[in-house]
């Protein structure tokens, strides 16, 4: 329950920021959020269990509801709090702006801070190695496949001699110009090579920066590094999960995020030529290691690498020989992710085989590190070496990751297995995947069921007016004490905005369509304001583009600039008072911030179901099919109607927004599924023709 003394903190702090807000208004729907954040995480509605689920649009201003609601309780608490986002633009959002607004003026003494993965930092034995030239650096590095070119090398001394002049912190986004890959691959720190305990790495900015957690009380993070800590078992990277609050913003994204974190591919071909490459290394690391310990590991490396290669070498030919049927993705997809008895005996093989190769390697590599701690082995001669066993570790980890999943019968979580053939000019290959189809189960038992409390918000979490296929995504469903909250807009919806559905003479599934759109668009543009237009599909945009074209309208097109150029030439129009058109796909949908007079005339050209194409959407549609549900009704409508509200707030940002939304799309007033995502959509104005 929350104390006396906690409810006047957060009034107080609300009071205080309230004051120094320009315009504040009191908002009915932030003060509610703010009450049902605290109540949650004080176990008002549970004691165990803390997790509210909120959808907030824009305009409710929930970043600072989640503040007042979860700071001062965090810090009451004793307890981390952990704001995690799915996109950079938020993050900046929130530490070059709310975060520090909050702490000046809220009356709240907190410190905060960005926690990035090691990748976006460089590792300095690696540096001064690769710009000094050294061979064993450059020739050891398994990604680097050429030389440098002239401009990656004045790139490489650019990056040494800022850092070295501590003009760079070594921080790849801080570099105010592009890192190339090729660069950055050979300089990056990696958790085997560039490892705390050794001396020479203590300095290095990775771990001067994992040193600042302890002292922060806010953490900024995004989702891929949150199920990277709970992979590790929670509380490596980050705070420990029972001591922290969690913030998940923007948190439709996470699902999707866990499926692919936990997904795993190689190749065959590829496996067995970097297999072989990893038994000359050995011999390499052999003559460096000193360490009694790691004696007889080079030789239960090499028999285990050479059992794994001999069994993929079947594999080939098994796959060479078979039969199976490949659509025109060159892709074949098992059935309800079971792998073929032949296939599954094999996977087994190798899975041990791998497994065998990753303890004897890793056995080497601590030995190695010891050796440099203990002053047996020089610096400068180990780091290249645990560099590339470190490469090969992680690549073992993939690879038995991936064929231990295919030696499994398919019990418990379904999986979506499938192969896809790659053909090339002088050789061919098979890339084989792995991917869970559910990923709930795993965020309920790793994250819900061990924190200390967690908020989950965004503006698209219901889906035809419930949460529950969020909640079954997300693993929360049925879980006990969880709260699910929708706040109310601070819009005027019927006032600022006008749907429109007008009579159409095509139907979106008539291949008609596009030539139909080419023809009725110009109707329900305005040259002389601020238009965008979303597609479902890049090739149906492109072909009323080409069509629009011959007719001399001017428009800017999703991904014939950057976003930023593009929205850069979009907003310069309109302040000229030119007017401004703008075409893109889904993908502008979501994150596209066009206040004002920047988006007045907003056009969707159908609702935007996704094909379920892909091996893991195919899957998807089986198992529930395989449950006796409707995937179409389990999945794409929902996701589509999703998608829908998305769309639809591109046209109001603020409170003074006004514009007109046009839906070329009849199925939303004919089907029973259209009626209900039409009745999910904010109560703008309609006007059905």
């Amino acid at each position: 329950m929350l104390s006396d003394s906690l409810k006047k903190t957060i009034r107080q702090a609300h009071t205080n920021i309230a004051e120094q807000l320009e315009g504040y208004r009191p908002r009915a729907g932030q003060n509610y959020l703010v009450a049902e954040i605290a109540k949650t995480l004080g176990g008002d509605y549970h004691k165990s269990q803390r997790v509210c689920v909120i959808e907030a649009g824009t305009g409710t201003g929930k970043s600072l509801a989640y503040c007042l609601g979860a700071l001062p309780m965090a810090l009451a608490k004793k307890k981390k709090l952990i704001i995690s986002t799915a996109t950079v633009a938020l993050q900046e959002q929130l530490l070059n702006k709310e975060l520090p607004f909050f702490r000046e003026h809220s009356g709240l003494d907190f410190k905060f801070d960005l926690v990035k993965g090691r990748q976006r930092y460089i590792c300095v034995q690696k540096l001064l190695a690769a710009v000094s030239g050294e061979e064993t650096q450059m020739s050891l590095m398994p990604t680097t496949s050429a030389p440098l070119s002239a401009m990656e090398q004045r790139c490489l001394q650019e990056l040494a001699k800022a850092y070295q002049d501590k003009r760079w912190q070594g921080d790849r986004d801080r570099w105010a110009d592009t890192i190339p890959d090729k660069v950055w691959n050979l300089i990056a720190c990696d958790k085997h090579a560039c490892q705390r305990q050794l001396k020479s790495h203590n300095l290095c900015p990775f771990h001067l920066a994992r040193q600042k957690i302890a002292q922060m009380d806010v953490l900024v993070i995004n989702h891929a590094l949150l199920l990277a800590d709970l992979e590790l078992g929670g509380g490596t990277i980050l705070s420990d999960p029972e001591d922290t609050f969690y913030v998940i913003d923007e948190a439709h994204h996470l699902p999707h995020i866990t499926r692919d974190f936990s997904s795993a591919a190689a190749t065959i071909k590829g496996t067995i030529e970097w297999l072989d490459k990893l038994l000359k290394f050995s011999g390499k690391m052999a003559n460096v290691v000193v360490s009694q310990k790691a004696i007889g590991q080079n030789f239960k490396l090499n028999d285990a690498a050479n059992d794994a290669n001999k069994v993929l070498r079947q594999v080939r030919d098994m796959l060479d020989q078979s039969d199976y049927s490949y659509n025109d993705d060159d892709t074949h997809r098992f059935l309800h992710g079971e792998v073929p008895e032949q296939l599954k005996a094999r996977a087994k093989d190798i899975a041990d085989a791998t497994q065998d190769a990753l303890r004897a390697l890793s056995k080497m590599h601590d030995a190695l590190t010891l050796d440099v701690n203990d002053g047996d082995v020089q610096g400068f001669i180990a780091d290249p070496i645990l560099a590339e066993s470190g490469q090969y570790i992680n690549r073992l980890e993939q690879l038995n990751k991936l064929w231990f999943s295919y030696a499994t019968k398919g019990e418990g979580t379904p999986h979506a297995r499938w192969i896809k053939r790659l053909d090339y000019k002088h050789h061919h290959d098979y890339l084989l995947c792995d991917c869970p189809i559910e990923v709930g189960f795993y965020l309920k038992d790793h994250l819900w069921r061990e924190c200390a409390g967690a908020v989950l918000c965004s503006a698209t979490l219901s889906a035809m007016g419930n949460f529950d296929h969020f909640a079954r995504e997300s693993g929360l469903s049925n879980e006990p004490g969880v709260k699910y909250i929708k706040a109310d807009s601070p819009f005027d919806y019927a006032k600022q905005a006008q749907l429109h559905i007008p009579q159409t003479k095509t139907d979106p599934t008539d291949k008609a369509f596009s030539d139909y759109l080419a023809e009725a668009l110009p109707d329900f543009l305005d040259k002389k304001k601020a238009n965008l237009v979303l597609f479902a599909s890049y090739w149906q945009m492109d072909h009323v583009v080409a069509k629009l074209r011959k007719q001399d309208w001017q428009i800017l097109v999703q991904g014939e600039l950057s976003r930023e150029e593009l929205l850069k030439r979009h907003q310069t129009s309109i302040d000229l008072g030119a007017g401004s058109i703008l075409f893109g796909t889904q993908s502008l949908s979501e994150g596209l911030d066009l206040p004002g007079k920047y988006l007045e005339n907003l056009v969707i050209t159908k609702i935007p179901f996704a094909v379920p194409t892909s091996p893991v959407e195919e899957a998807q549609a089986e198992f529930i099919q395989s449950k006796g549900g409707n995937p179409f009704l389990s999945i794409t409508v929902p996701d589509a109607a999703k998608k829908l509200v998305q769309s639809c707030g591109r046209l109001l940002r603020k409170e003074t927004d006004s514009g007109r939304i046009t839906i070329l799309d009849r199925r939303l007033v004919t089907k029973r599924y259209g009626k209900a995502m039409l009745d999910t959509l904010p109560p703008f104005a309609k006007q059905i023709d």
